[in-house]
């Protein structure tokens, strides 16, 4: 939707001259660029698929200035809202990718901005802005959530899009309003919102309550706060297409859109930012697909754990894998694979050691406990491997599939001789146990 807006500007504006080319120069430098390749370093994704773009965005809920109001007790930038817009090579469709927040996931080892190095760890996804944003520098919390979304996902992230609070509200300001209709009445005191039932047009704090609201609508749960989030996305961009006819509503809504948004330097202008919105002009409304990662409470693996989920396997690498091969995937396709999951606990693993490094078995196996995987016993494979492998016996193929998809690389197939009930993790030279997700 703002790569849409930032467009329309560059058509509209270097179309006129005069205060047309001062409110394009002035539109323009309301986008602040952040560099976050030297932050990165060289341990990515490759990139699968030439011509096919990931774009990371990050809804910012940073507590700054007019924001502050939101969250008194944080005092880091926060990321409230993380997803992935992938654009194909043939730019006939485009995929959005939503992240729960909530997603239990493994921190890479981050510049914080402050000279310091973090430890590699797992927690919620979206403290990877935070922690790489405790001193407020944009660009770390930036590269802390790329290095984040690609270790986890296996996607190579080509460019970012931070937008905050105050500009997403500034934006539907200018449109007059978002229609919503909520089954239920609204009050979430931590979104600052109380909403009747029933369609309406919701603006200013109450369109920005409605997107973040999550405890006082439907489960609580961050999911369904993304299904609203995305559906409001959708009605945002369709309604500006129509609407912004006006120059003044269209200066409006630029100057909302670009003084909230930063960006890497190759998007960082309205000339990338049409050339991009030029590309995705063509893509037909419904081939526009947003998606959720596939995932599950995580007190089903640990019961400990209430308050987050973590990605289903074998869909949640499925969908990377095919996003990152430049394959569409649809909406009914990804729900029907994701229906009935197999737990994490309810795949018991025999963890091998075929690496000839002493103890490498008993490391991958508490990784694998961490998980949330049933692990019944570990020892060393008859001989040394390079690669890792996954072997199951008939019946376990559902379960295998959970593991192989965890597993970064592995291979996996059917033995006969397996042992019955488990599947038998065989761990090569090319697996280091601080590498598992």
């Amino acid at each position: 939707m703002v790569v849409w807006g930032a467009g329309v500007s560059a058509l509209v504006l270097l179309g006129v001259g005069g205060v047309g080319a001062w409110i394009y120069e002035d539109l323009n430098n309301n986008i602040t660029s952040a560099d976050v390749d030297d932050k990165l370093g060289g341990d990515r994704p490759e990139n699968l698929s030439p011509g096919s773009k990931n774009i990371l965005v990050v809804g910012s809920d940073s507590r700054e200035g007019a924001n502050a109001k939101y969250g008194k007790d944080l005092t880091t930038m926060q990321s409230d809202t993380l997803m992935v817009l992938h654009v194909p090579a043939d730019r006939k469709w485009a995929t959005v990718v939503s992240f729960p927040r909530d997603s239990w996931v493994r921190i890479p080892a981050c510049a914080k901005g402050d000279g310091s190095t973090s430890e590699p760890h797992h927690f919620k996804i979206n403290e990877a802005f935070a922690l790489g944003g405790s001193t407020g520098e944009v660009a770390s919390a930036a590269a802390c959530t790329i290095k984040t979304v690609e270790a986890n996902t296996g996607l190579r992230i080509d460019h970012f899009m931070s937008v905050d609070f105050q500009g997403f509200k500034g934006m539907v300001d200018s449109l007059g309003g978002i229609e919503v209709c909520p089954e239920q009445a609204i009050h979430d005191e931590k979104a600052k919102l109380d909403l009747d039932a029933g369609c309406q047009t919701v603006a200013g704090e109450k369109a920005l309550g409605y997107v973040r609201a999550r405890y006082g609508v439907g489960d609580g749960s961050d999911i369904g706060r993304i299904g609203r989030q995305q559906e409001f996305m959708d009605a945002l961009a369709k309604k500006a297409k129509s609407k912004l006819t006006s120059p003044n509503a269209l200066y409006g809504f630029l100057q909302s859109a670009t003084k909230s948004l930063t960006t890497d330097p190759d998007l960082a202008g309205i000339q990338p930012l049409y050339g991009l919105a030029d590309e995705l002009k063509g893509v037909p409304s419904d081939r526009l697909t947003f998606l959720t990662v596939p995932n599950y409470p995580r007190e089903a693996d640990v019961p400990a754990d209430k308050a987050n989920v973590v990605w289903q396997y074998p869909q949640a690498s499925g969908l990377f894998s095919a996003l990152a091969r430049d394959r569409e995937v649809s909406k009914e396709q990804l729900a029907a694979q994701s229906k009935n999951p197999v737990y994490a606990s309810a795949v018991r693993v025999r963890v091998l050691n075929a690496t000839g490094v002493q103890g490498r078995a008993a490391a991958v196996a508490e990784k694998l406990r961490a998980a949330g995987f049933t692990v019944v016993g570990t020892g060393n494979a008859p001989r040394t491997s390079a690669t890792t492998t996954v072997s199951y016996p008939a019946g376990q193929e559902r379960q295998a599939a959970v593991l192989t998809g965890w597993l970064p690389k592995a291979g996996s197939g059917q033995d006969a001789s397996a042992q019955a009930g488990s599947v038998t993790l065989v761990v090569g030279r090319d697996l280091k146990a601080d590498a598992l997700k």
